[in-house]
């Protein structure tokens, strides 16, 4: 029996896949698109998992900011969806890849039926060298955007969700910053990185403070909480800057960049 390829789940957030405009940020998402084809031909199993839909469709429907109302939400969602994985097909099968979407909800994984069909898809996909293209499914599921009890929060929960179900050897999220500091460095010149982190703790949260950039719904206290379960899984998993998509080669080849939650 053939050994099971290194398997690798990458999440990328709207901080990086947009400019300041609110516009598609096309030469980075060109970037990871061509780093991570380049990741897959090196052998190994990528997953995408890919925010985003909202704040493309919102600027492609000349809405004057990120909508309030649930179902102009819902609408943005579904159109800078489409518009997002237009872009993705474009760019990976520039470089010989293919590509599928895959929109999740809650129900999805607390079903064990559906779970264990979006495993067999996930598996299928992976084993014909297709690359997986994930996020929530915005536009059906309100819960997920709105509800105080949505199961992923915000697409760094899904990532780890993702990483689970599929077995993951390793999760990297893309952030807008280098990793996971001692304290915000957007307010503290005098901040640290650390590289490594083995235990997630209380004290550890207290660090990760509250949300994001404006563009995006999640800061680093979403990312930690992606961290907090994957790790319990077994699954080592990295915070790095998504600006340098190119930092990805340097995690592959098991060099240090950004910070490092190790696997319980």
């Amino acid at each position: 029996m053939s050994q099971r390829k290194n398997r690798i789940v990458v999440k990328v957030g709207t901080s990086t896949l947009t400019n300041e405009n609110g516009c598609s940020n096309l030469r980075r998402i060109e970037l990871l698109s061509r780093v991570l084809s380049d990741i897959q031909n090196m052998g190994n199993e990528v997953i995408l998992v890919s925010s985003g839909a909202i704040a493309v469709g919102a600027n492609k429907m000349h809405l004057p900011g990120k909508p309030k109302e649930m179902r102009m939400k819902q609408a943005a969602a579904a159109v800078g969806q489409c518009e997002n994985m237009f872009l993705y097909d474009k760019f990976f099968g520039e470089y010989g890849k293919t590509v599928a979407q895959i929109l999740l909800n809650a129900e999805d994984i607390r079903q064990e039926v559906k779970k264990e069909n979006l495993a067999n898809t996930f598996g299928a996909l992976l084993e014909q060298n297709v690359i997986p293209i994930v996020n929530e499914n915005d536009s059906v599921s309100y819960t997920e955007i709105e509800s105080e009890e949505k199961l992923f929060g915000d697409n760094d929960m899904l990532s780890a969700v993702v990483s689970i179900l599929c077995q993951a050897d390793k999760l990297i999220i893309l952030s807008d910053i280098d990793g996971f500091y001692d304290r915000d460095p957007r307010l503290y010149k005098n901040a640290k990185l650390i590289s490594e982190i083995t235990e997630i703790t209380d004290e550890t949260y207290e660090l990760a403070g509250g949300a994001g950039s404006r563009r995006g719904t999640g800061g680093m206290r979403t990312k930690l909480q992606a961290a907090d379960l994957a790790t319990a899984q077994g699954i080592d998993t990295y915070v790095i800057n998504g600006s340098n998509p190119s930092l990805l080669y340097d995690l592959i080849e098991g060099k240090s960049v950004g910070t490092r939650f190790r696997a319980g």
